[in-house]
């Protein structure tokens, strides 16, 4: 049965009071400004619904909203759920960040809705209601702002054919325009088109530095709302020229021109190659190149940024296994068709997930068919690192740190003057040259799955069938946390095992969110909780949270990506969880728990907490106590307790069962027919085998198979890879090869007129070091031509002597005939 995630998960509930002093002590039966609280008779806190603790009022101060999330670009209405008004005059005011404020309404329904606002950040964004024009705000609730490109072309207008929108005035590109909407998303029978400017103003890299969206002027005003509209461009008057970068509004007519945070529909960001002067439309070629050499005038004056990237991995199977660093780029992506616009030969990028410390910065590595990293210095689709990273960096607002904008101001519009407005494209690629992986350094793996099985950081497998809540993972250098529940299976006669397994995992680093990942109620179901609240994944799949990243893809996968860089994948295998967890290098000596002291030696990985270490030849009852001695403590707990069930069989009893006595790895049998059955499916992976003799399941058998599986390929896949950096070809000549992997290599040729000094080939050694520098290419003639002249004057000699031969032969013959009768 294929799962489904979360078809009945609860919208995103409100966590953060509203402004102004709470409640007295009497008036605590009411969640007026206590959303989130747990204290007093009854609860505010999205944990009240299971454990039916609930004020009774909860719902209509702490706000369920439908949709729950948009475009950061803001226009967007929605509808408070549960909360009905009986007043339609009354003033609504949705006040986000206790500072953007919109005006709402009541419809004619009772129910009530607010306008998202234009935002300069993505992520989860608090707001609370005022019902009466703002004088009071006892409501709250939260907003889930996106990257205007992870939001769903449906919620958008769509400019037709947009690269001929983005190329207009170049030569060929002329004509009308055309932008198309769905109707429906703006109920009104007459709409203005607008176009609105971005720029980012005032010293680069200073506190004068400024994002600013800002209304140019109007397309059309009053025109019926077909859901299409025409047009012939005309170039901007002059004093809107400077916007090179901008998108197009569509609002109700009855607005004002320019009108801020009103219901509307905005299209995608894009180059106002239309709407450019006639200077641009003249010598378009011309106009570009200028721009290009201003902005490479101006990356001169700016701080170099590219020596605090991260290294690219060197292929892409690292590339898509180093999941806590890397994450896909929407813009090529395998699984999508590898449809790679802008990297012409590459079928699959990553982006880094974190921007830079200092500049916030990203890199992006692209890779070819054969998995080799594609470069600049190759080919103009080669990756290129990113002034303002594509996904912005917390707490975002502001230049460069402004999500998908930052990256169009920085790196993107001088794409299209470079190179494809212009031919200049080697100045760009100078300047955003694509990083090599000499420096890479894969992450190190540890899973954990099936009854449940683990694998260290350093290797060492084992079994431990405790039920309770456990340690996997702690490190005191960034305050990283990962903690499991474990259960025995109920069988489908309704009996319990003696196996357990993951049934939950939590996750927190330093004062980040939590995040949990737990099997749901229904077979095939995950749930996925953001500090202890349920979170629907029915409008979004990627959310931005505080410290970490959150990432849920087709199958039943979650993936945590922390600011430290670690990352967690968990997926559903069989009844339990699987959970993998990826640490880069600086953690190595700084990990405790159930997945090892992560130090390159396997032989201290069962260590307690008092530091004794247990021999790896312990057996499994020992390794019972080893596992018992990493209980959760309670203080520490950061898994949820929402249900009758949980409270008292986790939170109230002791995090490790010592009642519970599980079937040990060297004291389990099988029937014969079972033996066999698990002998075909397993072959010699002992999990599976242990698996089906505890559980007697073959199916709970082969889930930790081909978890196990996934895991041994994935550390195959990140196994460290030398490269001896990128070989440049010989002045005045070629070189065929763009691998510089161990193992590869480069030949070389010079062109027409001039000869190789060197060796006409080099291969990429084991130390990282090419066998042969590039050779030079010197004038005179090449080595073809030599060859030519040298065989050509041998054959020329050759003819000479063999005529004179046949010439003295001739002679010879004549004088003997002479002497014949």
């Amino acid at each position: 049965m294929k799962p489904t995630l979360l078809p009945w998960a609860l919208l995103l509930l409100a966590t953060v009071p509203g402004p102004g002093l709470r409640p007295a002590a009497g008036a605590q039966l009411s969640c007026s400004q206590r959303c989130g609280d747990q204290s007093g008779p009854c609860s505010c806190h999205p944990t009240c619904f299971g454990l039916a603790s609930c004020c009774v009022d909860i719902r209509d101060f702490c706000l369920e909203i439908s949709p729950y999330s948009g475009s950061m670009m803001g226009g967007k209405d929605f509808v408070v759920r549960h909360l009905n008004w009986p007043n339609p005059a009354d003033s609504v005011i949705c006040s986000f960040k206790e500072s953007i404020q919109t005006h709402g309404y009541v419809d004619a329904s009772g129910r009530v809705h607010c306008v998202s606002p234009l935002l300069y950040e993505s992520g989860r964004i608090p707001f609370t209601l005022s019902m009466n024009n703002g004088r009071s705000f006892p409501r709250s609730g939260t907003w889930l702002s996106v990257h205007p490109s992870k939001v769903s072309d449906s919620e958008k207008s769509q400019l037709v054919n947009e690269t001929r929108w983005q190329y207009y005035g170049t030569p060929g590109t002329q004509g009308n325009l055309t932008l198309t909407w769905n109707t429906s998303a703006l109920p009104s029978d007459t709409v203005t088109i607008e176009l609105w400017g971005y720029e980012e103003t005032g010293k680069p890299y200073s506190q004068q530095w400024a994002a600013a969206w800002s209304y140019l002027y109007s397309l059309a005003t009053n025109i019926h709302n077909s859901g299409s509209f025409t047009f012939t461009p005309k170039p901007a008057p002059q004093n809107f020229q400077r916007w090179e970068v901008g998108s197009l509004r569509i609002v109700d007519s009855r607005h004002s021109a320019g009108k801020p945070d009103v219901q509307a529909i905005w299209s995608n960001e894009h180059a106002l190659a239309w709407h450019l002067g006639e200077d641009f439309r003249m010598d378009p070629v011309a106009w570009a190149r200028n721009q290009c050499l201003a902005w490479e005038e101006l990356e001169d004056q700016l701080p170099t940024f590219l020596e605090e990237l991260p290294d690219c991995p060197c292929t892409l199977a690292q590339a898509r296994a180093d999941s806590g660093r890397f994450h896909t780029d929407y813009g090529c992506d395998l699984e999508q068709g590898s449809v790679c616009t802008y990297h012409p030969g590459a079928v699959h990028c990553v982006r880094s997930v974190q921007a830079s410390p200092r500049y916030y910065s990203g890199q992006q590595c692209c890779y070819t068919a054969d998995g080799t990293q594609l470069l600049t210095a190759d080919s103009t689709g080669g990756s290129t690192p990113d002034r303002g990273h594509d996904w912005g960096s917390p707490p975002y607002r502001v230049p460069p740190r402004v999500p998908g904008l930052s990256h169009w101001i920085y790196d993107v519009i001088s794409f299209y003057h470079c190179c494809l407005w212009a031919p200049e494209c080697f100045r760009y690629m100078n300047r955003r040259p694509s990083s090599d992986c000499r420096s890479y350094r894969p992450p190190r793996l540890a899973s954990a799955f099936g009854d449940p099985h683990f694998v260290t950081f350093d290797g060492t497998n084992f079994t431990f069938n405790g039920r309770g809540e456990y340690v996997l993972l702690e490190a005191a250098l960034t305050d990283l946390r990962v903690q499991a529940r474990t259960q025995t299976r109920v069988t489908p006669e309704g009996s319990q095992d003696r196996g357990t397994g993951l049934t939950a995992v939590a996750v927190q680093e330093a004062n980040s969110d939590v995040v949990e990942v737990r099997l749901g109620d229904g077979a095939g179901v995950l749930q996925v909780l953001l500090n202890q609240e349920v979170l629907s994944f029915a409008e979004q799949r990627w959310m931005d949270l505080k410290g970490m990243f959150l990432s849920v893809a087709a199958g039943n996968r979650v993936s945590v990506m922390l600011t430290s860089e670690a990352g967690l994948e968990i997926s559903l295998q069989g009844p339990f969880l699987s959970v993998a967890v990826l640490l880069p290098e600086k953690f190595l000596t700084h990990t405790q728990g159930l997945l090892g002291t992560f130090n390159n030696d396997p032989t201290d990985d069962f260590t307690l907490r008092s530091g004794e270490v247990l021999p790896p030849s312990t057996s499994s009852r020992e390794l019972f106590r080893f596992g018992a001695d990493w209980a959760v403590q309670n203080a520490s707990s950061l898994l949820t307790y929402d249900s009758k069930f949980l409270v008292e069989n986790f939170k109230e009893r002791p995090k490790h069962d010592p009642t519970f006595l599980p079937l040990f790895p060297e004291e389990s049998s099988a029937s014969p027919s079972q033996a066999s059955a698990a002998a075909d499916l397993c072959g010699d992976d002992s999990f599976c085998k242990f698996d089906v003799a505890a559980t007697g399941s073959l199916s709970v058998g082969n889930a930790s198979r081909v978890a196990h599986m996934q895991h041994r390929l994935r550390v195959q896949s990140l196994q460290p890879v030398v490269s001896c950096g990128w070989l440049a070809p010989p002045a005045n000549g070629l070189k065929q090869g763009e691998r510089y992997l161990v193992g590869s290599t480069v030949r070389f040729r010079c062109n027409n007129g001039y000869s190789l000094a060197g060796a006409d080939a080099s291969t990429c050694q084991a130390d990282g070091t090419w066998s042969w520098p590039t050779p030079t290419c010197q004038p005179g003639r090449s080595y073809a031509v030599l060859l030519g002249i040298i065989f050509g004057g041998l054959g020329l000699v050759a003819l000479v002597g063999l005529g004179y031969w046949l010439l003295r032969r001739r002679k010879s013959n004549t004088a003997v005939w002479g002497s014949q009768p």
